[in-house]
């Protein structure tokens, strides 16, 4: 009897040994597959791209090239934020005949038969040496928002490799909504149109960031800031009823003191983020306030942010300043508006009333620093 209970326990034993070892087993093949997928999934490249926005450039400086961008341009609602229908008769019936003969002569002025407009041949410059400081584990793409090449194009290209991931940077440090605002619009329409839309990533705004800040004091450092009589930082200049719009609380702008400094209700105040920008350039410069001005420019008439640039100009040269210094912090890189507005336009202005040099300060425009600090603000 004593023999059968033994030999009987031992086959117990055996048959739980036999089936611990089975599950430890397939518990072990299961772990190694577990880890195996894991350490797949974890080595598997994201695939992101950075897509640097601008505003846009005619293709060509010919009057038809000229006026279909500048119908694109302006009939663009946050450009000209009145009604509909006033805007179109506006623009196609008034500002566009009459002006598309003067931007095409402004345009040729300032246009380069091998690389064309100054702001498409930085911005591409820009992309390219973006795409080198990254590597392969990102791709940069260039898109204007008016004109070409256009976001519709690229960002067919763009859904077609199948980005999971995509980080959105505005070539615009401060926000407004006719140029970060237009550009980001535009993106989300033509996106929200994809069947699979990827993880975004939006840049809106780094007025004040100190990589940003630091290039514009290197482009300072190029220049004997000694020699200046005075120095100007003019910004691209908005209707007032434009930041105005930024507040909820049935305030202006104006009431803000956006002069004075940044709260949490100018944050994405265009004006605060200019005054911002400024204050941190001169405070780095080691200027003081009554060495520097802040003014806006490319007014269409006087409801627009003030003081005006070319009358900021035109004031110092009749108070007998003779040299000028002129940064223009919004355009990072340089178009239009700095090298013909600021350093033609500008400069007439100042001789007429008794100047004599105006020295524009160039912009960021595909810099070494630039390239490296715009890495940054878009991967960190």
């Amino acid at each position: 009897m004593e023999n059968a209970l033994n030999a009987c326990g031992t086959r117990i034993c055996r048959t739980i040994s036999n089936n611990l070892c089975s599950v430890f087993a397939n518990s072990a093949k299961k772990n190694t597959f577990a880890g195996f997928a894991a350490k797949r999934f974890n080595n598997m490249k994201q695939k992101t791209a950075i897509l640097l926005l601008n505003l846009g450039t005619p293709d060509s400086p010919m009057k038809g090239d000229v006026r279909r961008y500048l119908t694109q341009f302006l009939n663009d609602g946050r450009v000209i934020d009145i009604p509909w229908l006033s805007r179109t008769l506006l623009v196609n019936g008034v500002i566009v005949p009459f002006r598309a003969g003067n931007s095409s002569r402004l345009y040729k002025a300032i246009w380069d038969e091998t690389t064309g407009s100054p702001l498409l041949k930085h911005s591409i410059d820009l992309a390219k040496k973006l795409q080198l400081a990254v590597g392969s584990d990102y791709t940069v793409e260039l898109a204007m928002r008016y004109q070409n090449p256009s976001m519709e194009s690229v960002l067919e290209r763009m859904k077609k490799e199948g980005y999971h991931k995509i980080i959105v940077f505005p070539l615009f440090p401060q926000y407004a909504s006719s140029s970060t605002g237009s550009a980001l619009q535009r993106f989300m329409e033509i996106v929200s149109k994809w069947w699979v839309i990827p993880e975004l990533k939006i840049i809106s705004q780094y007025y004040d960031s100190p990589d940003y800040i630091d290039c514009i004091v290197n482009r300072a450092k190029q220049h004997d800031m000694a020699a200046y009589d005075h120095v100007i930082f003019s910004y691209h200049g908005l209707p007032e009823r434009q930041v105005d719009k930024v507040y909820n609380d049935g305030y202006l702008c104006k009431d803000h003191h956006c002069e004075d400094g940044l709260t949490d209700e100018n944050y994405y105040c265009y004006k605060a983020a200019c005054y911002q920008t400024t204050k941190d350039v001169a405070a780095k410069l080691h200027l003081p306030e009554h060495k520097y001005t802040l003014s806006f420019q490319s007014r269409l008439d006087d409801k627009w942010l003030k003081p005006f640039s070319d009358k900021v100009v035109e004031d110092l040269a009749k108070k007998g300043m003779k040299k000028l210094l002129v940064f223009s912090p919004a355009f990072t890189a340089d178009c239009l508006e700095t090298v013909y507005e600021i350093g033609t336009e500008y400069q007439e202005i100042f001789h007429k009333h008794g100047g004599e040099k105006i020295q524009l300060v160039e912009s960021l425009n595909s810099g070494d620093d630039w390239v490296q600090a715009v890495k940054k603000i878009a991967l960190s």
